[in-house]
This record gives structure tokens, C-alpha cells and sequence, in this order.
């Protein structure tokens, strides 16, 4: 049996707001079950649109013109709107970037996390608190009982995001979909929750796809990385090789942009003109991406 879950062919998208712009640009990854893959870049790169798409969740501003992509062999482009919700929540989740809105103001927690354990799992109400309770243990909030009373804003920016990851692997999807999870956390919190969805995925054997503009939390992370531009895959591997071996110029001045712990006191590099020149002069000619392995 294939360990292949989720495989993206050729997929391209335009604009329509933007008079048919491109946004992705011929983007093919695929993804082993239990993987963890970052997609990296800039803001306009991409990678956000891709996880929409993924997600069932483009707006309609954006139109797909050409490509697949196949879940467990089934491509989401084309699924019937009944058998894609049925999918959306239970074999694929998410992990949005800010609980504070994806949260409902007005309800409790327990409400929140239990709705889907009961409407997709059959649960009654006494089985459904005592899993919510479970997930909560699991994500390491203290008190569980006090925070399934609790309403979104009575919870810290950190424990709402643990919440959100506890929704998200509630019903034990196949996929959770990580959208830059940790932006709206400071940095000693975005350091627990990296280490806290490692350790979810890993008892759950959950494949997950890492939206981030930061390479050091794919270093951190990632097993496998795809870094965008402009809509277009520049390289893609396993995350030690394409670090250790960046071989596009845009991956090793991103690379070089970056702070470097070993040395504190030196200064950050920008990434000069003239990689944005070759890059726009590679998605002007249609060049193709590097991969590794």
C-alpha cells in the first residue's frame, strides 16, 4: 500500500480581481503520510493560497486553471461539495494563525471543541466532555475543566492557539493544515507550540503541511520543505539537505538574511536586487525547480 497522501500536479491559479494575474504558477509537492512539510516564502508567494485550495477554502477572486490535487487519490478540485465536507474537519484540519478570530466570542470552549465530536463521531454529551478534557490534557493545559467553562477571552493568546490545536486533531484527521500558527505568539510561547504540534503529530502519526515565512522554525520542525516565489516552486527536499545545501541563489541569501545564533553581534544580510531579478527572469521563461533527492 502507497505511504503517498496528498500529491499536487500542476496546479495554477489566477487572480480574476487582479485582470487574471497569476498566483500560482504550475506548483507540484506531494506528501508521504506522517510527514511534516513547510511551505516558505514571502508574503504574496503563494503558499497561503495553496493551503486555501487545499482547504476547499478559495475565495472567489481566485480561479484554479489548471492542476490536481489528489487526497488519498481523490482530487479536491473536483469533489462533489457533499463528499469534500465530509472530508473538510475530519481527514483534514486546520491550525489557523489567529485563535482569537477563528474562535467564537460568544461560546464556551467546551461548545467548541465538543460540536464536532458529536456531530462527525456520533458522541453523546458525557463521552464528548471527557474527550474534550483528554485533548486538552494532551495540548498540557492546566485545569481542562476550568478552560472548557472559560469563553476565548478569558485565555491567554497561547492557550487559545492550544486550544485550536486541539480542535484540530480532535477527530483524528489524516492532514492539519499549520497556517503561520505561531505569528500572533511572542517568541518564548511560538517556541511551546512548535515543540507542543511536533509532539501532537508524532503521537498521532498526523501528516501535516507548515505554512511559515520563517526557515528557522522549518529547520525546527519540518521534515521536508518547499520554498515559493511569485507563486512558483524554487526548491523543494528534505529540510536538512536544503539547508545544508541550498543550491538556488534566492535559498541562500534567504538563508544568509537570517540572524545566526553561532554569531549574536553580526548583521543581517538583505537579499540583493539582482536575485529578484534572476527570479523574475526565471518565472518570465518558466524555469524549473530544484529538487533534492
Amino acid at each position: 500500500m502507497s505511504d503517498l497522501l496528498l500529491d499536487i500536479s500542476g496546479l495554477s491559479a489566477i487572480s480574476l480581481r487582479e485582470g487574471g494575474n497569476p498566483i500560482l504558477r504550475d506548483v507540484s509537492l506531494s506528501l508521504k503520510k506522517g510527514e511534516v512539510r513547510g511551505l516558505v516564502g514571502e508574503s504574496g508567494a503563494g503558499k497561503s493560497t495553496i493551503a486555501k485550495a487545499l482547504l476547499g477554502i478559495l475565495p472567489r477572486t481566485v480561479k484554479v486553471t489548471s492542476g490536481t490535487m489528489r487526497f488519498e487519490g481523490r482530487d479536491l478540485l473536483t469533489m462533489a461539495p457533499r463528499d469534500l465536507s465530509a472530508i473538510m474537519g475530519s481527514d483534514i484540519a486546520l491550525i489557523p494563525q489567529d485563535p482569537q478570530t477563528a474562535l467564537n466570542p460568544g461560546r464556551r470552549i467546551e461548545a467548541q471543541l465538543t460540536d464536532g465530536l458529536r456531530l462527525r463521531r456520533g458522541m453523546n454529551a458525557r463521552d464528548a466532555h471527557a474527550r474534550a478534557l483528554q485533548l486538552l490534557s494532551e495540548v498540557h493545559i492546566r485545569d481542562p475543566e476550568r478552560v472548557l467553562k472559560a469563553y476565548p477571552h478569558e485565555l491567554s493568546g497561547g492557550m487559545r492557539q492550544r486550544v485550536m490545536i486541539a480542535a484540530a486533531f480532535s477527530l483524528e484527521p489524516k492532514l492539519v493544515v499549520a497556517d503561520e500558527p505561531t505569528t500572533a505568539l511572542d517568541v518564548t510561547v511560538q517556541k511551546q507550540i512548535l515543540r507542543l504540534i511536533r509532539g501532537m503529530q508524532e503521537a498521532h502519526g498526523t501528516a501535516v503541511i507548515f505554512v511559515t515565512h520563517d526557515l528557522g522554525v522549518v529547520a525546527k520542525i519540518c521534515d521536508s520543505v518547499t520554498l515559493l516565489y511569485g507563486g512558483k516552486v524554487i526548491e523543494a527536499g528534505p529540510t536538512a539537505d536544503v539547508l545544508a545545501d541550498p543550491r538556488h541563489v534566492y535559498t541562500k541569501a534567504l538563508i544568509a538574511a537570517g540572524p545566526r545564533y553561532d554569531r549574536p553581534d553580526a548583521g543581517l544580510e538583505p537579499v540583493p536586487q539582482w536575485v529578484f531579478d534572476q527570479l523574475h527572469q526565471e518565472i518570465r521563461t518558466g524555469a524549473k525547480e530544484i529538487l533534492h533527492g
